[in-house]
């Protein structure tokens, strides 16, 4: 037995020597890459009837169309601002929500507040910061996220209206972004301003902090960005494994770089004031990350979170069963999108000054 096991040792060695490679290990990419088959994803049954019916929406391919010119740049961003800005008036009514502009700073801000706002709030204010891969949202048509979360927190909510390309890139949306925060100092207490914003918002959240760290400018009480898009390198696990599973953002390629590289204007995209994860969050405020589990950028939210916690601060991670990209204030009917922001209301509530 023992000369059958040395001859087989021998033989096994001359196989590998002559390139004869078992078929197991040939199948095996060297770098770990993997091949996944074509599945079926079913919706989830473990979510409210109306957050599946947002679950099951297919993606629109017209989203990963590039605009080539700077003309077709803005008229797409008109078009989606005068959709969204047709169904503000509904929103507003039924949340109870009134929506003024106004200029702090020399920017252009809405000042978005609830019918009533309770006792322990007529302190504090919410700077918003809204979402729109960079380029969506000018205008009215970004007050949005702001109504939802005066509505449903009772907080009064200042959203910032701050310029976009393809006419302002870096660093004209972070300018304004602390000019504003600077502003409201001048009446409020940092320890009683809560920042937020979802998406290119919630990154702008992080990068105000930063650069209000420079400024030598007190944090603010607490920050809630919403999936933050904080790396716009295709850097992260979610980038590849939920690519075409979110039925929002589809893909980074395409479409979602162009802004990126629009935004950036010729920087690093690892400039830390543009991809925060790059950068130096020591002292900043309790923060709490949103995503969800189909969302192409929970890997951004995720290892956002990791840095603030090697970094010490207090920062809390909520992941939504089922959803894509910032569908957590998807359909103000769906009890998920009012339990969202009643988490970041309390959060705002423990965290913010009195």
């Amino acid at each position: 037995m023992r000369t059958f096991n040395i001859f087989l040792a021998v033989l096994l060695f001359a196989w590998f020597a002559a390139g004869f490679v078992p078929i197991a290990a040939a199948q095996q990419d060297p770098t770990g890459t993997r091949e996944v088959p074509s599945r079926v994803i079913p919706v989830p049954d473990t979510v409210s009837p109306q957050m599946q019916a947002v679950i099951a929406r297919p993606f629109d391919p017209s989203f990963n169309l590039v605009p080539q010119t700077t003309a077709e740049w803005k008229a797409r961003a008109e078009k989606v601002a005068a959709a969204t800005v047709a169904r503000l008036p509904k929103l507003r009514e039924a949340l109870g929500v009134s929506v003024q502009p106004a200029t702090m700073a020399g920017v252009k801000i809405f000042i978005v507040a609830p019918k009533s706002i309770a006792p322990q709030n007529r302190d504090r204010v919410l700077m918003h910061l809204h979402g729109g891969v960079r380029v969506f949202g000018f205008g009215e048509s970004g007050t949005r996220e702001a109504i939802l979360m005066a509505g449903f927190s009772g907080f009064k909510v200042i959203s910032v209206d701050y310029r976009m390309p393809p006419d302002f890139p870096f660093p004209a949306a972070l300018d304004d972004a602390v000019a504003v925060y600077r502003a409201i100092l001048q009446t409020t207490g940092a320890k009683n301003v809560g920042i937020f914003g979802t998406s290119a918002g919630g990154s702008l959240t992080i990068t105000t902090l930063m650069r209000a760290k420079i400024e030598g400018l007190p944090m603010p009480g607490a920050i809630a960005p919403g999936t933050p898009t904080v790396d716009l390198t295709k850097t992260g696990d979610t980038l590849f494994t939920n690519a075409m599973v979110d039925n929002f953002l589809g893909t980074q390629d395409g479409f979602i770089r162009s802004t990126a590289l629009l935004y950036a204007n010729g920087r690093d995209l690892k400039d830390p004031l543009l991809s925060p994860i790059y950068g130096d969050v020591q002292g900043f405020p309790p923060t709490i990350v949103t995503s969800g589990t189909r969302d192409l950028y929970l890997s951004n939210s995720v290892r956002m979170h990791r840095k603030l916690r090697a970094a010490g601060v207090e920062a809390v991670l909520q992941i939504w069963e089922g959803q894509s990209h910032a569908q957590y204030m998807s359909d103000i009917t769906a009890p998920e999108v009012k339990e969202y922001h009643n988490e970041i209301a309390r959060f705002f509530d423990l965290h913010l000054g009195r």
